[in-house]
């Protein structure tokens, strides 16, 4: 097995996105060998690579991770990016696990029908408006990160999850100043700043020729 960290994904962003973000905030660089047939996939499964058959698979200290978040809890252990004690790991937890939730709302959209859509669309705004947004304004209020005082795998998260929703609601953050600020702030660190330049390993948002890769590859669940 590779010394080197290597992730096993689609060539898009879906459940892997978050962990190269925080590989990436954490400096950490990596290789990707990316999913296009239904024979690689197998071959994973054949191989014992995937626990429970599923990715994202990423090789790391000689193992074979699976499950996000379990790879996001090793990675944010190894990278000093999981807070000082348990207290804080909690607060870091819950706030990871917002993100978490609301990422999820996005990653069912490009595997939406067109008739839905816009409903599904609708829906995640109100959502990230009335449910998520407000938690970490609020988080934000005394501090430049949401838990204590260094970077964490929450800010992360969190840093992601509002530039996906500018994506879609390009005014979404104006009535939240501190995450405003916080993005602007997290953007100038030079690791973010490199990961968010052209020609990074940060994927685009998905497309008609993504969900078609991902439904032939794991054509055992949209059947």
């Amino acid at each position: 097995m590779s010394e080197k960290v290597v992730l096993h994904y689609f060539n898009g962003r879906g459940k892997m996105e978050s962990i190269r973000w925080l590989l990436a905030a954490a400096g950490v660089e990596f290789e990707e060998v990316l999913l296009t047939k239904r024979e690689h996939y197998e071959k994973l499964v054949n191989d014992g690579a995937l626990m429970f058959q599923q990715v994202p698979l990423v090789e790391i200290d000689g193992m074979q991770l699976v499950q996000s978040r379990v790879i996001l809890n090793y990675i944010a252990g190894k990278y000093n990016l999981y807070g000082k004690d348990l207290k804080e790991r909690a607060l870091i937890d819950m706030y990871s696990e917002g993100t978490s939730d609301l990422m999820d709302l996005f990653m069912s959209a490009p595997f939406t029908p067109p008739e839905t859509k816009q409903k599904l669309l609708s829906d995640i705004e109100q959502k990230a408006k009335e449910r998520f947004l407000p938690v970490f304004e609020k988080g934000l209020a005394n501090s430049h990160f949401l838990v204590g005082n260094q970077l964490s795998r929450a800010d992360v998260h969190l840093l992601e999850a509002s530039l996906m929703l500018q994506e879609l609601f390009p005014t979404i953050l104006s009535t939240f100043p501190k995450i405003q600020a916080f993005q602007e702030k997290m953007k100038a660190s030079p690791r973010i700043s490199k990961f968010l330049q052209p020609g990074s390993a940060r994927k685009p948002p998905p497309d008609e020729a993504y969900v078609k890769v991902v439904k032939e590859v794991l054509s055992h669940i949209f059947k």
